[in-house]
């Protein structure tokens, strides 16, 4: 069976070298993520490129204090926004902001940087410290940077399917 090898060796990197990540880089992982699928087409997603050390720092407080994230050079908040749906249903905007989201993880993986999707914080702070209002949804906080490890596989479960 073949996969692509983006899903097989795609990890979450905590640690970073210090070498920056291009805009041309950036650009190419939003695009990535601006491609994905979505329910009726709506593309109910927006990003939020952060390079600014201090809003790191701050972003990195709010996310339950998770320190390595600073090693990151450039951090991508993955934003949910119900307005483009218009109906209200904020768990399709969250799928497929979600859906999104994965792709920048896939196309970093397949570019030779390094993620992590993080979600370890209070919704309304994380959105308050990015000027977002109640239309908004913090689907994540990746890091992207150059790795400076590459973790080990984690185990996963085997699973089952049935065909009807």
């Amino acid at each position: 069976m073949n996969i692509l090898p983006e899903i097989v060796n795609r990890r979450s990197v905590r640690k970073y070298t210090d070498q920056d990540v291009s805009e041309e880089q950036v650009a190419a992982l939003i695009e990535a993520a601006r491609l994905a699928p979505s329910g009726s087409n709506k593309q109910p997603w927006d990003f939020i490129v952060i390079r600014s050390r201090a809003l790191r720092e701050k972003i990195c407080k709010i996310d339950h204090g998770q320190q390595w994230m600073l090693a990151a050079p450039v951090f991508i908040a993955c934003i949910g926004n119900e307005r483009y749906r218009g109906d209200g249903d904020l768990e399709r905007v969250i799928r497929d902001s979600a859906i999104a989201t994965e792709h920048i993880l896939l196309q970093a993986e397949h570019m030779g940087l390094g993620t992590c999707w993080t979600g370890w914080y209070e919704q309304d702070e994380m959105r308050a410290m990015l000027g977002l209002d109640d239309h908004c949804y913090v689907v994540g906080i990746v890091t992207v940077g150059y790795p400076a490890e590459k973790p080990a596989a984690k185990p996963r479960r085997e699973i089952t399917y049935k065909t009807l």
